[in-house]
C-alpha cells in the first residue's frame, strides 16, 4: 500500500499542478498554415506584463506601471532531429509582414493580436512551423529565480541601469530575481535590444539548468517552490503540458547553440528604426525549415554581458 502511494502521490501532483497551468489557444490553424516542420519549434516569449504585482513589488523590481502587456523577449527553440538544440533571437524590431496589417516591427504582432497573430507572423515569415508556445510576464518570473536558490552568472562586465533598478558588478555571482529581472530587461549597450537578447538568451539557459540540477530536482524545498511558481508565472498553448515544459527545460539546459536571426541591418519605417530582413535572414531560417545545420556564418551569439 505504501508502494502504492508512493507511485501514485508523484503522478497525482503532476496532473494536479498541470491543470492549474493558464492558457491560451496560440496555434489555432488557419488557411494556408506552414506544414510540420523537422523536429520540435517552441515559440518563447517574454512580455512586459505587471499583471499580479503588488505597487510595492513593481517598486521593488522597477517595473514602472504600464498597463496590458507587449512582448519583451521573442525566442525560437529549435530542437533538432540531430545534433544541438538552438536559442533563437527574434529581435523585436525585425520588420516583417503581419497578416492583416502589412508591414511593421514583429512585436506588433503581439500588440495587436496576442499571441495567436504572433505565432501565425512567425511561422509565415520563417516558413518553420510552431509546435509548442509559452509566454511569461513580469509577474513571477523573479518568484522562479528565488525559487531555485538564485542563478549563477558571470559577466564581463559590471552593468548599470537605474531605468531596470540594475547594479552589478563584473565576474561570477548569484543572481536573485530582482537582479535576474533587471538583467534580461536591460537595454543600457550601444546595441540595445540586439546585445539584450544576448542576455535573455544566457539567463534562459542558465535558469533551466539550475532548475533541472540535483540542488533543486532532489530538495522537495525547491523543487515544488519552483514548479508552483513556473505554474502561475507561464501561459502555455491549449495544447501544451508541464511535461513539454519540463521537456523543454531538459533539452535547453547546459549548452544550447545560440544566436540572433540574422538582417540587413537598420533602416527608417512608418516605425522608427528597424531592422531588415534579407538574402541571410531567408537562409537561416530555410536551414531551420529542412532540419538542417545552420552555417556557422549565419550565427552570431556575442555582445550583451558576456561579449
Amino acid at each position: 500500500m505504501v508502494l502504492l502511494l508512493l507511485l501514485i502521490t508523484p503522478v497525482a501532483m503532476l496532473f494536479y499542478y498541470d491543470s492549474k497551468l493558464h492558457r491560451v489557444d496560440a496555434l489555432s490553424s488557419y488557411a494556408g498554415r506552414v506544414a510540420d516542420t523537422p523536429g520540435t519549434n517552441w515559440l518563447i516569449v517574454g512580455t512586459d506584463s505587471r499583471a499580479g504585482l503588488t505597487d510595492q513589488q513593481k517598486e521593488n523590481l522597477a517595473t514602472g506601471d504600464a498597463d496590458g502587456a507587449r512582448t519583451d523577449t521573442i525566442m525560437m527553440a529549435h530542437l533538432p532531429p540531430s545534433g544541438k538544440p538552438m536559442l533563437i533571437s527574434i529581435p523585436r524590431d525585425l520588420y516583417v509582414p503581419i497578416p492583416g496589417m502589412g508591414s511593421h516591427k514583429i512585436n506588433a504582432a503581439f500588440n495587436n493580436g496576442g499571441a495567436k497573430l504572433l505565432v501565425q507572423t512567425v511561422e509565415e515569415f520563417s516558413g518553420v512551423r510552431i509546435d509548442h508556445y509559452v509566454e511569461i510576464g513580469f509577474g513571477g518570473f523573479d518568484q522562479l529565480v528565488e525559487a531555485v536558490g538564485g542563478v549563477e552568472m558571470c559577466l564581463d562586465k559590471p552593468l548599470r541601469d537605474p531605468k531596470a533598478g540594475l547594479k552589478l558588478k563584473a565576474g561570477c555571482q548569484t543572481l536573485n530575481g530582482a537582479q535576474a529581472l533587471g538583467l534580461v530587461r536591460t537595454r543600457a549597450f550601444p546595441n540595445a535590444d540586439l546585445e539584450r537578447v544576448v542576455n535573455q538568451r544566457k539567463f534562459l539557459a542558465a535558469l533551466m539548468s539550475r532548475a533541472t540540477s540535483p540542488a533543486v530536482l532532489l530538495n522537495p524545498f525547491r523543487v515544488f517552490p519552483f514548479v508552483s511558481g513556473a505554474v502561475d508565472a507561464v501561459t502555455v498553448d491549449t495544447g501544451d503540458h508541464l511535461w513539454n515544459l519540463a521537456w523543454l527545460a531538459f533539452k535547453i539546459k547546459g549548452d544550447p547553440i545560440t544566436t540572433t536571426v540574422p538582417s540587413d541591418g537598420d533602416q527608417a519605417t512608418d516605425d522608427g528604426d528597424s531592422l531588415i530582413p534579407g538574402t541571410t535572414t531567408a537562409q537561416f531560417f530555410d536551414h531551420i525549415a529542412r532540419g538542417q545545420a545552420v552555417p556557422e556564418d549565419l550565427l552570431s551569439s556575442g555582445g550583451g554581458a558576456f561579449s
